[in-house]
């Protein structure tokens, strides 16, 4: 008799859980073809190389010209003025361009972006990293924001010298792991990223007196 009762109630046990995680998940996962076939709606710009931003920022400027808006986000990158004179030398527009600081590592790129994006309300984004930083940076974007309802196409910025990102397969698993695991958990928890600046804020007379340096592999005319 206890044994049922044991079973009944690890079966309550196990069907809340399911009702608290797994059906918020599976709604979202059931909302990904349409988003596939959804516009662009943001711009996610892995940090690791300014190559990086200067792609999205010549991505941005010929958007400009199509009259397109697009949110961007750039997780992690270079130092603001540097990404601020990235968008100057070609000419692209800063408004509607964040620089998200708190990450410090791939997957915290995905930990304190996707839920930046997901309040920009977006159902399909493009992620701009480099060939080196994958499979890695592509597997962790299709789990994290697919586990949100978000589409994911890979777009690839082509690099000058060896960006920062360092793969391995340790890593790569240890990664797609924790993934996983963090796409039933976000389901209830939001972090939230206390260094977030619009690009078009930076006070670059305030950078100039503390100094700073951009990426000389970079190949800018800085």
């Amino acid at each position: 008799m206890w044994k049922r009762t044991i079973i009944r109630r690890l079966a309550i046990a196990l069907l809340g859980i399911f009702s608290i995680f797994g059906v918020p998940l599976l709604f979202h996962l059931s909302a990904l073809p349409a988003a596939a076939n959804a516009q662009l709606d943001a711009v996610l710009v892995l940090g690791g190389s300014i190559r990086r931003e200067v792609y999205v920022a010549q991505l941005a400027r010929d958007w400009q010209t199509s009259n397109r808006t697009i949110p961007i986000l750039i997780s992690g990158g270079s130092d603001p003025p540097c990404t601020v004179k990235v968008f100057h030398l070609f000419d692209a527009p800063k408004e509607n361009v964040w620089l998200e600081k708190c990450a410090t590592s791939t997957f915290d790129n995905f930990y304190f972006s996707v839920p930046i994006i997901k309040q920009w309300q977006a159902r399909k984004i493009k992620l701009i990293t480099s060939e080196t930083h994958l499979p890695r940076a592509a597997w962790l974007a299709k789990v994290l924001f697919a586990a949100q309802g978000i589409w994911v196409e890979v777009d690839l910025a082509k690099e000058i010298g060896i960006p920062a990102n360092q793969e391995s397969t340790l890593k790569t698993i240890l990664d797609v792991t924790r993934s996983l695991l963090w796409a039933v958990v976000s389901q209830l928890y939001t972090p939230k990223c206390d260094r977030l600046q619009a690009l078009s804020t930076v006070n670059m007379e305030r950078w100039q007196e503390r100094g700073f340096d951009c990426e000389p592999q970079s190949d800018l005319p800085w």
